[in-house]
């Protein structure tokens, strides 16, 4: 008999969201057959990422990625999204590489196979006992992308299916600059329209070769109180790395812009507070001296910000802030001093009778970038700095199953957040969610 006509492999749900769950059960092997499921993934850059995993057929001939235990490969123990969590560049890949989705209209495809035996390497030589090509998407049925360059702008508008209004987002990524369409894609297939905003290598920027100050970001707000399928008074601000420094500024000081609630993700609220957007990548250069490299030579920048100063007009007064603020936090961050930062605000809100508005999550050995669920994790990758241009290797921190229960974690309970405070009651301090 043919063991390969009979193996069943199934996939479920073969067309998804990037955060949903699939499940992965390989049926009709002999009982107790050792087996290997594996992802395959070749990104838009073309480079190609895999993930596998060792299994045990269980007495009726059934492996159940999600409930049976891994034995080694890229990840162990029982984990449902490994495959996808666990992908990594394949052996020979160059270094340095991240996996980023560029073209969010497309989705993410990747083939889930199974083989015989307990396999760790040389895949493409052989053939699967079974595979099936599984959809990943951004983009949700429905959701609209609309490029906005009204007022200057590079930015990209995600509305979500059906008439609508909805609460908005606007939402901004870190230095390393570039229009990052991917979270704002999903957080629309969600519900919440959002504004994916390039601040730092806009167009008006590359033009004229000047960065922009703290009108830009009121512009882009306006866009989106302005929108007839929007919700003016019902808007979000959310900051990864170096966008949590602007969420902060802007949440704290500006006469424009009033959020009615904000989610920072890895950053700090240390800058020069009377300077532009600039001045605060001067005031970030000049503290270049405190970078360290690990054994790999990978930059680590965390301690540019360090100790937390003490002097109350190199940080952002987050006394000031009115809205419900939702800090994230990954433990083994080695890009920013988010901890130490997280900490020190609470204690600032605390002085200043806010901190009823403040909840921070904080992950043991998560790193710096905390993506949407099941994004592949990247301790460290090739980044060009907006300011100097220079391509490193940098250390982002982070353990790869830490890291991805962080994302996940956090992933939920953000939604959670912005849903009960963008949909919720009028009272902004009702919904900060102390019960996350």
């Amino acid at each position: 008999m043919d063991v390969k006509s009979c193996v069943n492999l199934w996939v479920q749900p073969t067309r998804g969201l990037m955060d949903e769950k699939f499940v992965v059960l390989v049926q009709n092997v002999l009982p107790g057959s050792q087996l290997t499921v594996r992802a395959f993934h070749r990104c838009e850059d073309g480079h190609s990422w895999e993930a596998f995993a060792h299994y045990n057929a269980n007495t009726s001939g059934t492996v159940n990625v999600a409930e049976d235990l891994s034995l080694g490969g890229t990840y162990s123990g029982v984990e449902p999204m490994g495959l996808l969590w666990s992908l990594r560049p394949v052996p020979g890949s160059k270094p340095g590489l991240r996996m980023r989705k560029m073209n969010v209209q497309t989705p993410m495809e990747v083939t889930i196979s199974v083989y015989q035996g307990h396999q760790t390497e040389g895949f493409m030589d052989q053939e699967p006992l079974a595979g099936v090509m599984v959809e990943r998407w951004y983009m949700a049925p429905g959701v609209r992308r609309i490029p906005i360059t009204e007022g200057g702008l590079s930015a990209t508008l995600f509305l979500p299916s059906g008439p609508g209004p909805f609460p908005g987002l606007l939402d901004l990524w870190g230095g390393g600059g570039k229009l990052v369409e991917y979270r704002a894609a999903l957080l629309a297939s969600h519900g919440i329209a959002s504004l994916a905003l390039d601040y730092l290598t806009p167009k008006i920027t590359m033009e004229k070769g000047k960065m922009v100050d703290n009108q830009y970001f009121e512009t882009a707000y306006r866009v989106l109180q302005q929108h007839p399928q929007i919700l003016g008074s019902r808007i979000a601000m959310l900051g990864l790395s170096f966008g949590t420094s602007v969420t902060l500024r802007m949440a704290a000081y500006s006469q424009v812009l009033k959020p009615r609630c904000a989610v920072c993700i890895s950053g700090s609220h240390v800058q020069p507070v009377d300077g532009s957007l600039e001045q605060v990548m001067v005031f970030f250069a000049e503290n270049a001296v405190k970078t360290r490299f690990s054994e790999q030579d990978e930059v680590i920048w965390r301690d540019l910000l360090q100790p937390i100063p003490t002097d109350p007009t190199l940080k952002v007064d987050v006394g000031r802030i009115q809205c419900p603020l939702l800090l994230v936090v990954g433990e083994d961050d080695q890009n920013w001093p988010a901890l130490e930062s997280a900490m020190d605000m609470k204690e600032m809100m605390e002085r200043a009778g806010n901190s009823h508005l403040l909840t921070v999550l904080s992950y043991p050995n998560a790193g710096h970038l905390i993506e949407p669920p099941y994004a592949p994790h990247a301790r460290a990758s090739s980044f060009r700095s907006v300011s100097t241009g220079i391509k490193v290797m940098a250390l982002w921190g982070g353990e790869t199953a830490a890291h991805a229960r962080a994302q996940e974690d956090a992933w939920r309970k953000m939604l959670v957040f912005l849903k009960a405070n963008l949909y919720g009651g009028t009272n902004p301090g009702a919904a900060s969610l102390s019960n996350l």
